[in-house]
């Protein structure tokens, strides 16, 4: 319940700093119109990546280009209608033998790719949680994606899509009754595309549906921020002034997050003037009067991205 009425709420931790537990994190004055450098502490991952300087101007050239091959009637393709033999190299002999016994039961489809198509980017699908599935799906759990004709493991994390910004907040589980952002590290892929999300359920056999969706977009430079909100309680009141506690436990933490602005549950903002004795109480300064029962809360920022997904296919391919 709390989880749900309170999600971005933490507490501070007693025996490490928050500084150091939060170095990661950062104000900002304004969710929509502060700026976040969207190539700056990129993590390993990102060396494996491939981007575009402009994803629909490649779509438009790579599919007109398949469209004039197509239409050549080349003598390197096989013409519709006629019989071909494909020899496979490369190939893992675990992979190679389920594929022997899946084509003594079904047919085994064979499809070309378009250009860039073999690279791996970062996928944005527009998804909503499928009407029959119940349990929670939470951010970077194992999903299988089966997008067009492709199916491949991934770790998504899933965001708001935000209209009005260039910065997107990360959501901590896949809500059910409306449509979110799941972005993953994922084979390039063109839209449109449509999408089904599959997971494995514990004892069962067969990965139940649990998503559906459509591919978005292909863009390594959307920013999703996670936030967190660190609270603490007004033990003197003044005027406009109050005093703080249970924020931070010791002085230095309060020097470290004094350039954060604070704000409280009931409407007012304010910002710390200064640390007070040696357990990390601080004096605040509000653009109004503060109540007894009133919450102080200041709001960090992370950059997040999606877990690179450990396999790349699932365990019965």
């Amino acid at each position: 319940m709390l989880i749900s009425e309170f999600p971005d709420e933490v507490d501070t931790p007693l025996d490490v700093p928050a500084r150091k537990r939060f170095a990661k994190y950062r104000g900002l004055k304004s969710f929509r119109t502060s700026l976040w450098d969207p190539k700056e502490s990129l993590p390993p991952e990102y060396a494996r990546i491939f981007a575009f300087d402009s994803f629909a101007r490649t779509q438009k050239h790579v599919v007109a280009k398949a469209l004039k091959v197509e239409q050549e009637g080349r003598d390197d393709c096989a013409p519709v209608g006629s019989f071909a033999r494909f020899y496979i190299k490369e190939v893992p002999f675990h992979a190679a033998s389920n594929l022997c016994a899946a084509s003594r039961t079904a047919a085994i489809v064979l499809c070309g790719l378009l250009q860039h198509e073999s690279k791996m980017s970062v996928l944005h699908f527009s998804i909503k949680k499928h009407d029959s599935y119940d349990a929670p799906i939470k951010s970077k759990e194992e999903l299988i994606f089966h997008v067009g004709f492709r199916q491949f493991v991934a770790r998504p994390i899933f965001s708001t899509d935000n209209i009005n910004s260039d910065k997107h907040k990360m959501e901590r589980f896949l809500h059910a009754g409306r449509f979110s952002i799941a972005s993953i590290y994922a084979p390039i892929s063109f839209p449109p595309l449509p999408l089904i999300a599959l997971k494995n359920a514990a004892g069962a056999g067969t990965p139940a549906v649990a998503a559906v969706g459509s591919l978005r977009s292909i863009d390594p430079d959307r920013i999703i921020l996670k936030k967190i909100i660190l609270t603490g309680y007004p033990q003197r009141v003044s005027k406009l002034k109050a005093t703080v506690r249970y924020m931070f436990h010791n002085p230095e933490d309060v020097r470290w997050f004094k350039p954060v602005e604070v704000w409280t549950k009931c409407g007012r903002r304010g910002r710390v003037k200064e640390p007070i004795g040696t357990h990390g109480g601080m004096k605040c300064i509000f653009n109004g009067g503060l109540q007894q029962h009133d919450t102080v809360c200041m709001s960090l920022y992370k950059r997040a991205y999606p877990k690179w997904p450990e396999h790349r296919f699932p365990a019965n391919v």
